[in-house]
């Protein structure tokens, strides 16, 4: 009897084991459940960490968003860019999605956690990011570059998850400034380097001469700045009997974040010269054509710079402007400056306001931005007249720093035909609010280059 029960237990524990060996390659091949796929660490490595925090991508909460329109937060991040088309108008222009599957070069993602720029001819689409913070390293790049490259999967590991850990630096810790334009040839401004606390956006103004002792013509402008550059613009001035104070740094938020309101002020007196929302920036006038510039001219030059670090961070930046010989200049490039002044905002609504602006000789339109205050919540330009008639030509959604588009192919008008303005403000407060200069006033103008045919 005893003989037939150890028997049974023999056959038993022979069968178990049989069973487990039968069953182990399939445990083998099985994925790992714990396992993270590639857009899993990619998330979890760089777009949370980096993109999705307060203030830039994290929420539709983010003070930038009516900007970008772009939500990275876990959850919701991939389908915001698999094969959507981007807001950035060069970007759109260009043919670029947010994310390209199997294509980068065509995918917006790439450039813009990309600082060199040289992979792609050069060209800019806005400010690269992480604004305000270390830029990304070489693997970390290269790990988004053939995610996509693979098809940019949701599921799957594609890519070396080594290549995160690979902390080469991107960027060069150095900074070199524009040369100097020769002698005759041009003339150089520049805002020193200035401090940027930590966790502050520092956004500032100065005015300084140009250094021209007499008339000139400028057919080219050039831009550099240290990274976490939001933005740099020049400002002409509509009214030179209220003119700030020369070479007095102007902030527009004190230290405690509060709004300098002696600065708002002073930027109501602006009309738009040149600018970038690039780190770099090289601008050239159609051939025959340049900006004049009186004699002893001076400049508002604004900066906007972000840090999202723990430490402080430096700003600075260089503008270039070179000259042309008057006898080579056919046309001079004006500036346009149409506002609407009859503006009439209800309290505790949103309304549409529109005005046409026309002109009485042929023109091109070179360059269009834009200007509001804060219940400003979308600028829309279209074409009035012509074969083009309603054609929305300019569209922007963020008051404290509209689009500025440059155009490939200038804006035809003829005699006759021009621009509207359609700007949609949302009046939250209990007042009324008409056209005017301060800060609880508003504006609407159509800024930009044009000359005439």
């Amino acid at each position: 009897m005893n003989a037939i029960i150890q028997k049974c237990i023999l056959s038993g524990v022979f069968l178990a084991v049989a069973f487990t060996a039968c069953q182990k390659p399939a445990v083998d091949d099985a994925t790992d459940p714990t396992e993270l796929s590639s857009f899993q660490l990619l998330q979890k490595r760089v777009l949370t960490p980096s993109c999705a925090t307060t203030g830039c991508h994290a929420s539709e909460q983010d003070n930038m968003f009516s900007q970008h329109g772009l939500v990275l937060a876990e959850g919701v991040a991939y389908k915001n860019l698999i094969e959507v088309a981007p807001r950035n108008t060069s970007a759109k222009e260009d043919g670029l999605l947010r994310v390209k599957p199997f294509n980068s070069l065509q995918s917006l993602l790439y450039h813009k956690l990309n600082f060199d720029n040289s992979h792609h001819g050069g060209k800019s689409y806005g400010s690269p990011m992480p604004l305000g913070r270390d830029p990304l390293s070489v693997g970390q790049i290269e790990f988004v570059r053939r995610w996509i490259e693979a098809g940019a999967p949701r599921e799957g590991n594609v890519v070396d998850e080594k290549l995160l850990d690979d902390k080469t630096p991107s960027v060069s810790a150095s900074f070199e400034p524009l040369p100097v334009p020769t002698a005759g040839q041009g003339f150089q401004m520049t805002l020193a380097p200035f401090d940027v606390a930590p966790n502050f956006e520092r956004e500032l103004f100065v005015r300084k001469p140009v250094g021209n002792t007499e008339e000139i013509f400028v057919n080219r402008f050039q831009v550099k700045m240290r990274n976490s550059s939001h933005h740099f613009v020049a400002y002409n001035f509509r009214n030179n009997q209220l003119l700030p104070t020369l070479n007095e740094i102007r902030d527009l938020r004190n230290p405690d974040n509060s709004v300098n309101l002696a600065t708002v002020l002073s930027m109501q007196n602006h009309v738009y010269f040149a600018g970038s929302q690039t780190p770099t920036a090289d601008y050239t006038f159609p051939e025959g054509t340049a900006l004049r510039i009186p004699a002893n001219a001076t400049i508002d030059l604004n900066s906007h710079y972000v840090n999202k670090t723990a430490a402080p961070i430096k700003g600075e930046v260089y503008f270039n402007l070179f000259t042309v010989d008057k006898a080579k200049v056919q046309r001079v490039v004006q500036t346009l400056d149409w506002g609407n002044t009859s503006l009439n905002i209800p309290a505790k609504s949103k309304v549409t306001l529109s005005k046409t602006f026309t002109v009485d000789k042929p023109v091109k339109v070179l360059v269009l931005t834009s200007h509001t205050h804060k219940l400003g919540e979308k600028f829309i330009i279209r074409i009035k007249g012509g074969a083009r008639n309603n054609e929305i030509v300019y569209e922007s959604t963020d008051w404290e720093h509209p689009e500025t588009i440059t155009y490939k192919t200038p804006i035809s008008l003829n005699k006759g035909e021009g621009l509207t303005s359609e700007i949609t403000y949302n009046n939250t407060t209990s007042q009324a609010v008409r056209f005017g200069l301060t800060s609880e006033d508003e504006m609407g103008i159509i800024f930009g280059y044009y000359y005439e045919e």
